[in-house]
């Protein structure tokens, strides 16, 4: 049994606070986000971290993993990796609640209770400069909806739902399982009324009985300056509709910014190469510099050489936590011509020997060419 394993998957101690988990996940989630990390593999990094977190972003489920590793935390999500039948509402304490729990002894939650709605994704993808201002956007998408005819409750207006004739209420029913240790008793949710405790006797019209609906939900993003690609906003109630009365989902809006063909982006610093002729470099000179704020006049000092790197102050992309403003990098880069006309290269020749360069300097002879003179000589 591993329960460390998920700990290594965020590169966190068995140790780590609840803040150092989530800083770790967000570090490893933007790392392999398959927006951003295009290599084999990363997508499904992706989701090994995302199953870590699930559990270890959750105290009572890290508490289940650490004592039991992956099969006592999916035991405690009711999945099909953990024990049969547990309940994580009738609490965590050790064996012995997991035997009683096996055995159909755990007390069950209230399958009438109010619950949450599931909660969704969408994906909206950016400009450069939508990201780096923050813009509104409106989405569009379909989400299971509380039903407009009968309020949620599944049943044809006039009518109500009945208790389930089957488990009397309870959602669940106790089922006798013979294994080598002789005759076993479970519990399993009830075939009749699926959990719910109640049988709809006259079904409504509109959604059959289910409460919900199908939907095209509309609502509009507000996306903050500054955000980057992996990172979300959560529009609270905006997910798929509650069950029993319960609460709507949670939207999680996922964000994906395109790269600019001018600019590069790190946090809130902004990067630019600079193109210069080597007659601008050598002489000086003052330019304009593109920057997402719009042009600033930059100078140049003569003698400037590839490589040399200018900081625009504030010219950079909003910082999302503390405020404030990035700076933008100006990185030189001196272009070599490629094609000169003859005027140009009498220029850079005068300017060779004037400066007692070696491309003015006569070539020196070899021994062919000192065999030629002395026949011409004769």
């Amino acid at each position: 049994m591993n329960n460390q394993e998920y700990y290594d998957r965020l590169g966190v101690s068995k140790d780590a606070s609840q803040d150092e988990i989530k800083k770790a996940y967000r570090k490893m989630s933007k790392k392999y986000h398959p927006d951003i990390n295009k290599s084999p593999g990363a997508e499904e990094k992706y989701k090994e971290v995302q199953e870590a977190y699930d559990t270890l972003g959750d105290e009572q489920k890290r508490a289940a993993y650490d004592q039991y590793g992956p099969s006592g935390a999916n035991g405690f999500n009711g999945g099909s990796g953990g024990f049969g039948g547990f309940d994580g509402t009738a609490g965590f304490g050790g064996f012995e609640d997991i035997f009683s729990s096996f055995f159909g002894g755990a007390a069950q939650r209230n399958p009438n209770a109010p619950r949450q709605g599931d909660d969704l994704q969408y994906r909206v993808q950016l400009k450069f400069e939508e990201a780096i201002f923050g813009t509104e956007k409106e989405v569009t998408y379909n989400r299971e909806a509380t039903c407009h005819t009968c309020g949620g409750s599944g049943s044809k207006p006039g009518t109500a739902p009945v208790s389930c004739h089957k488990c009397h209420g309870q959602g669940v029913v106790t089922v006798d399982m013979q294994t080598p240790l002789g005759t076993m008793r479970r519990q399993v949710t009830c075939d009749i009324c699926h959990g719910t405790g109640q049988e709809i006797k006259n079904p409504c019209l509109t959604c059959h009985g289910t409460g919900h609906e199908k939907e095209k939900h509309t609502v509009s993003v507000k996306i903050p300056a500054g955000v980057e690609s992996g990172q979300q906003v959560r529009l609270t109630g905006q997910g798929e509709a509650g069950f029993n009365g319960g609460p709507y989902g949670d939207l999680f809006v996922m964000i994906t910014v395109q790269p600019s063909d001018k600019f590069e982006r790190d946090g809130s610093t902004i990067y630019y190469t600079l193109n210069l002729s080597i007659v601008q470099a050598a002489l000086g000179d003052v330019v304009d510099v593109p920057t997402v704020h719009g042009d600033v006049e930059l100078s140049i000092p003569a003698g400037t050489q590839t490589g040399k790197t200018f900081r625009l102050r504030g010219k950079g992309a909003p910082k999302l936590r503390g405020g404030g403003q990035g700076d933008e990098h100006v990185t030189v880069k001196v272009i070599t011509p490629t094609k000169l006309n003859n005027a140009q290269k009498e220029a850079l020749r005068a300017f060779a020997e004037a400066s007692d360069d070696s491309i003015s300097k006569p070539k020196k002879k070899g021994f062919f060419d000192k065999v030629k003179d002395a026949f011409e000589g004769e």
